[in-house]
């Protein structure tokens, strides 16, 4: 899963979050099942390596980023890490029996690089220990007819290349990458037949390289007291080698491999939806801004060979520039569209301060505008410290990406909602849901509008399965549709949601 963290740029603008209970069609909603989308759509749930596998010093795993900076105090907010998250590495064909029962279609995981190449390179050397993981993992989803979605990075970086030339702050980085990539379609792309690059580079670039407040945990302080790193300038090289990382990984394969395996190329991005704080020209083109610092920065490359006009003002020479060859490479670089979409936010025009021309900030320590506005209640859900309720922005978004970037082929990659862990719940209230219902149920009604509408999405995936290691969060919350007893062997209990869901897709 991604960061889920709230937006930040030097953009000019505030954001401010809100929840909005929605007021929808409920016999709409109650009718809604998967009758109602096209033939073929595929329902899935996802996950990620760190977050699910464990076993973290087992079959020859090298260490990643997650394991050194899991294991730093007080970077995680419960004070633990994911050495045994919840155990998928052993309990593999248990969970693909969950998505069986569900009636799932598909399951997207990703391959943990340090998992089969422990020093991070092939000349390191392969483990086959970690291939035959993944070879036995892709095969039980296959006997079952789950088709694999598998993502090729989600953060987890061999520690090894961190070390050796800062990761993906050198462009050394891309050919590691390619040569990690090529790997996989060699191991696995006789059954993939669906590849995603990179999860949310946004999240990797701003969370390791801004806040710190995800792996490798680098920034600067804004009083210039401590730093290991430059905010102002790192998540730029970082987001730049990300882009580049991918385009090499979509060549390789479409050059070497496709033909033969017949499958499909993409990369998943990360955007909330942004609605300007007043219907002032300003404060609109401050939320179209917000819209160019978090989707536009990875989706214009990849669809134009170049970085928003706005990013090139605004950020300078501060922001690298693609070579000819690269802006070649880059420009549609994907089969297709992995989006992520959790949450919206309101964006507000606001002045940068002359000082802060070479540096960045984080726009939400600037102002703090949650309030009621239009009788809109401005809050979490659920014990939730970010995620705030507005199903119409996935609709949204979908119009924004159908209109601006020619309709490209879309799966909703993640989707959901999370819930503060409570220990004094019984495991009865601890599975009784209905806020996960009504975010699940309302979101695909808007998505259904979107196809409707002639948005070309093929797929939905909703985070997550199961309860996991939410990264800097710990296991303080919960995003799963199966309930992990933490205290208990690690064992699962189908959540409320589950029910619905197994009725919406059977």
């Amino acid at each position: 899963m991604n960061s889920r963290m709230g937006w930040n740029w030097r953009a000019c603008i505030v954001v401010c979050t809100w929840w909005v209970f929605l007021v929808s069609a409920q016999e709409e909603i109650k009718a809604l099942s998967r009758r109602e989308f096209p033939s073929g759509f595929i329902f899935g749930t996802a996950s990620a390596s760190y977050q699910y596998e464990g076993a973290a010093m087992e079959g020859g795993r090298g260490p990643s980023i997650w394991d050194t900076y899991s294991h730093i105090q007080g970077k995680i907010a419960d004070g633990s890490n994911g050495d045994v998250a919840v155990d998928e590495y052993h309990r593999y064909k248990e969970d693909v029996k969950l998505m069986k029962d569900m009636g799932l279609d598909a399951y997207r995981f990703s391959i943990s690089w340090s998992r089969i190449l422990p020093y991070g390179t092939i000349k390191g050397g392969i483990n086959k220990v970690g291939v035959a993981y993944y070879n036995d993992l892709i095969n039980e989803l296959l006997k079952h007819d789950i088709k694999p979605f598998v993502t090729l990075f989600h953060w987890d970086l061999p520690q090894t290349l961190e070390d050796s030339y800062g990761g993906f702050l050198s462009e050394k980085i891309v050919k590691d990458f390619e040569a990690y990539s090529e790997l996989c379609f060699q191991e696995f792309g006789d059954r993939v037949k669906h590849w995603i690059t990179l999860n949310e580079p946004h999240s990797y670039a701003t969370g390791g390289y801004e806040t710190g407040t995800l792996a490798p945990g680098r920034h600067s302080s804004s009083d210039g007291n401590s730093s290991t790193g430059n905010s102002a300038t790192e998540p730029y090289i970082v987001a730049h080698n990300l882009l580049l990382s991918h385009a090499a990984a979509v060549r390789v394969y479409k050059s070497k491999y496709q033909a033969k395996q017949k499958g499909l190329i993409g990369i998943t991005l990360i955007s909330h939806w942004f609605i300007p704080y007043s219907k002032s020209h300003s404060d609109q083109k401050a939320a179209q801004r917000a819209l160019d610092f978090m989707f536009g920065w990875y989706m214009d490359p990849i669809t134009k060979g170049k970085y928003p006009s706005i990013m090139r003002k605004l950020v300078g020479k501060r922001l690298p520039e693609f070579s000819a060859h690269q802006s070649a490479i880059l420009k549609g670089s994907f089969d297709f569209l992995g989006l992520n979409y959790y949450t919206s936010r309101y964006a507000m025009d606001v002045p940068v301060p002359p000082n802060l021309i070479n540096t960045t900030y984080t726009l939400d320590s600037r102002a703090n505008l949650t309030s009621e506005r239009n009788g809109m209640l401005i809050g979490p859900v659920a014990g939730s410290s970010w995620l705030y309720v507005y199903p119409r922005g996935i609709g949204e978004l979908l119009n924004y990406v159908k209109h601006r970037y020619d309709n490209p082929l879309i799966f909703i990659t993640e989707n959901g909602i999370d819930e503060k862990n409570d220990d004094t719940l019984s495991l009865t209230q601890a599975l009784n849901d209905p806020w996960r219902i009504d975010y699940y149920s309302k979101h695909l009604l808007f998505i259904q509008q979107a196809i409707r509408g002639g948005s070309n999405i093929q797929g939905y995936f909703a985070w997550s399965l199961l309860d996991n290691f939410e990264w800097g969060n710990g296991y303080t919350v919960r995003f799963g549709l199966h309930y992990i007893d933490y205290k208990n062997n690690l064992n699962r209990y189908p959540k409320a949601s589950v029910y619905w869901f197994r009725r919406f897709l059977k």
